[in-house]
């Protein structure tokens, strides 16, 4: 009789915590529909507005872009009762409402989390929303709504366990992006494990063991999902490497020396980097670490048509033995429209223009430039190791230089070593 006792308080437990969930849901929703049909219509939007209109908020920022002059864009945020709080964007052409937009942020340990988004057109509608929610420790989903924040359109994921599997002992590949859906089949068997089978892989932006594809730096809820793609090709072309998943450490990019490190504890021989800044000073531990350890850097040269001697991307341009710098070319070996190319920053050009690729639904894709011309780059590598694996970095980095060849399409000075015609070619 105890015992039932006990089973029934846990799901009275339950029940209540649910109930308790889904006021504040609906708390949530009534609070960003009354934000917007108190403040979107307003002929020029102020903070002080917006927290005349909430009873109980304080305002804590007002930004208008550009600062002089008719605002495109203005943002308030504001701190609501119970410490959770409310961002309001409204873009504006003429003074006239395009978009408008709230956010509610909950309050939690580690601050404020964006949990609920509603969007509404000009006519101040709210035509879709998107919410955040999680489930457990580590199951995160970014859910699409309908304009009545209820109806539910798609689910994507946003974090997920990882899935079991044994490590295969093959090369280890490093790939440095936004995260890998590591939960699609093409990866599962792929991923390279420790001793008692866990991957080896490290989410360097949130700081937590699931580095899940979403580059959220543009908003925590429009992920731009970019690794999964690059990865599929890597997955295609080095089918015997392993992979080790890193998300880039976009919040504070000093990270890539603690990433180069646990890259080299976990064997790593190549990292494959389909990323770049304008910013020399944010690969600085980047480049201090990689010139203490074994490991060859394959990085994109990047897609803003222009030469990167004259006007750097890095890590593309930093002066490093460790590093091969790869852009785009067609099928003749000419440089692909919009690709960097640079006669001494970019050693090679390989064909990655209209690749098949797997995206992070699962969904097969197409696409192009010199982001894929890393894959296929570190999948020479790793192929060249699996049957040298003694070569040192520079032992391996001159192996591939040596197939470069001139193009037969192209001028002179684009690249510093040529074309690769066929990276499958061993």
């Amino acid at each position: 009789m105890a015992y039932l006792r006990a089973i029934v308080a846990v799901f009275l437990v339950m029940a209540a915590s649910a109930a308790c969930a889904e006021e504040r849901r609906d708390a949530q929703v009534a609070t960003l529909q009354g934000a917007i049909a108190a403040l979107c219509n307003l002929p020029d939007l102020t903070g002080l507005d917006a927290q005349a209109a909430l009873d109980g908020s304080w305002l804590m920022e007002e930004r208008r872009q550009p600062e002089a002059g008719p605002a495109r864009r203005i943002t308030v945020r504001l701190l609501l009762a119970g410490a959770d709080e409310l961002l309001i964007e409204r873009r504006q052409q003429a003074g006239r409402v395009r978009q408008f937009r709230a956010t509610y942020l909950q309050a939690g340990a580690a601050g404020a989390v964006p949990s609920l988004l509603a969007i509404a057109d000009g006519a101040c509608t709210v035509q879709s929303g998107r919410e955040i929610r999680a489930e457990g420790e580590t199951w995160r989903f970014l859910d699409q709504l309908g304009g009545d924040l209820a109806t539910l359109r798609w689910t994507e994921t946003l974090q997920a366990p990882w899935p079991e599997g044994e490590d295969r002992g093959g090369v280890r590949i490093g790939l440095v992006d936004s995260g890998l859906a590591y939960d699609l089949a093409i990866f599962r068997d792929r991923l390279a494990r420790d001793p008692s089978g866990q991957p080896l892989g490290y989410d360097f932006w949130d700081l937590d063991p699931w580095p899940y594809d979403g580059d959220v730096s543009r908003g925590p809820f429009l992920p731009i999902r970019h690794g999964t793609a690059v990865a599929s090709v890597l997955a295609r072309e080095a089918p015997l490497a392993d992979l080790v998943p890193f998300r880039y450490p976009r919040p504070d990019m000093a990270r890539m020396a603690d990433l180069v490190a646990r890259a080299a504890g976990a064997g790593v021989r190549v990292l494959a980097m389909p990323l770049g800044s304008r910013s020399r000073a944010e690969w600085a531990a980047f480049e201090e670490a990689l010139a203490e350890h074994d490991i060859l850097a394959i990085v994109s040269a990047g897609n803003d048509g222009r030469d990167i001697d004259a006007d750097p991307i890095y890590p593309a341009a930093l002066p490093s033995e460790r590093i091969l710098t790869v852009t785009s070319a067609d099928a003749f070996g000419r440089l692909a429209q919009g690709s960097n190319w640079g006669g001494e920053s970019v050693d090679l050009m390989l064909p990655a223009e209209n690749l098949d690729i797997v995206d992070f639904r699962g969904a097969s894709g197409v696409a192009s430039g010199s982001s894929y011309a890393v894959p296929r780059l570190a999948a020479m590598a790793a192929r060249i190791l699996a049957r040298e694996p003694g070569l040192t970095t520079p032992e391996l980095k001159a192996r591939i230089l040596a197939r470069a060849t001139p193009s037969p399409f192209e001028r002179e000075g684009v690249v510093a070593a040529g074309w690769l015609p066929n990276p499958l070619e061993d």
